[in-house]
């Protein structure tokens, strides 16, 4: 029985001792809500939308921060409930820690030397991880002939340098999306 006792007395000392070794400056509440229903993500039957970036020459890049020319793609949604706005965040690897730049794809041949940056419709630079500016939503009208449920929400790709360098390779890269509704 004592060693019982002893062995529970020790316990909770070291429990009362590892939980004091924390120190707090402050808390930091997160706070959101899940939504019932959302907008239809269209892209063409998958999942997947494929951005063609196009076959730029390395020469055009003549000093870190040089930017080719950006190519448009849509996010298009469909059948929005009762969301009136929404925004987009991008999220994926950062090349060299800047995080308004995207890595590429990593692996044997690919090119050196340049991320993708991405803006949104206001054409300013969107940061991964960060929302967008704000879209304004259609809700789903089946009155409108045709109905009126179609949102494009527009964004830009473009090569960026990285480095006074780049050279020639494969130039691919992925992120993934979430539409946070307003």
């Amino acid at each position: 029985m004592k060693k019982t006792l002893l062995a529970a007395a020790l316990a909770t000392t070291a429990a009362l001792s590892f939980s004091s070794a924390f120190a707090a400056d402050g808390t930091v509440n997160f706070t959101g809500s899940v939504t019932d229903t959302a907008c239809v993500v269209d892209m063409g039957g998958t999942n997947v939308l494929a951005v063609q970036m196009g076959k730029i020459s390395k020469s055009s890049f003549t000093v870190a921060g040089t930017v080719a020319a950006a190519t448009k793609f849509t996010l298009q949604l469909k059948s929005c409930p009762s969301a009136t706005t929404a925004t987009v965040k991008f999220d994926g690897i950062a090349a060299n820690g800047d995080d308004k730049v995207l890595a590429l794809t990593t692996g044997t041949g690919v090119a050196t030397g340049l991320g993708i940056q991405l803006s949104d419709k206001s054409g300013a630079v969107l940061p991964l991880a960060t929302n967008s500016t704000s879209y304004t939503l259609l809700k789903k009208d089946l009155t409108a002939t045709p109905p009126a449920d179609v949102n494009d929400l527009v964004f830009t790709a473009r090569y960026i340098s990285t480095a006074a360098a780049v050279t020639a390779g494969s130039a691919n890269s992925t992120a993934t999306f979430s539409i946070n509704y307003n």
